[in-house]
């Protein structure tokens, strides 16, 4: 018996091979260049992020995103906005990896399931500096090459284009009737 003749065939192809998810929750200390006397607003924007395999089990995200913080300055009679950009670097363990997978090339798609934003901002009990807690969350895929394997249907039918009677009748044009959305909003 030849190896076509068995009931079982090996397909090479791509498929997720790893998967990962972090949470993550940072606080970021902003120097503004006023003393701050109140806090009105703090908002995160500018999100940016590149993510690679760096061990078979872990995948690094390196990203940076801009803090604003709106505060009042000189017993809240003046208001400014300062601007920080804050960088950062996650490490996502896989908890799922398929150890079977072939070769070293792989493809790391990483999607954020909460962008960066701001829990809190607060005004440090030294007064001069500005707390922002901010929380982020990704989830990573690893893509790579793997075997599968899959039963033969020894009774399958192969199929010539010719099998295929995709033809149209004259009879079944003249059956097609070409106003059927007007049935529809009738009922």
């Amino acid at each position: 018996m030849s190896f076509l003749d068995q009931q079982y065939r090996e397909i090479i192809t791509k498929a997720v091979i790893g998967k990962g998810r972090k949470f993550k929750q940072d606080t970021n200390t902003i120097t503004p260049s006023h003393r701050p006397s109140s806090i009105l607003g703090c908002w995160i924007i500018n999100h940016n992020y590149h993510a690679k395999l760096v061990k078979k089990e872990t995948v690094e995200i390196r990203g940076h995103y801009d803090v604003n913080v709106w505060y009042a300055f000189n017993d809240n009679t003046k208001t400014e906005v300062v601007t920080e950009r804050v960088e950062y670097c996650d490490y996502v363990p896989l908890s799922i990896r398929d150890k079977h997978h072939i070769g070293d090339e792989c493809e790391v798609l990483a999607k954020v399931i909460q962008q960066p934003n701001c829990l809190e901002c607060s005004i440090e009990t030294k007064g001069n500096k500005i707390k922002v807690d901010v929380e982020r969350e990704f989830l990573v895929e690893v893509i790579g090459e793997t075997k599968i394997c899959v039963k033969v249907d020894p009774e399958g039918k192969v199929y010539d284009d010719e099998d295929w009677d995709l033809a149209i009748s004259d009879d079944e044009l003249d059956e097609i009737e070409p106003d059927f959305l007007d049935d529809l909003e009738e009922e």
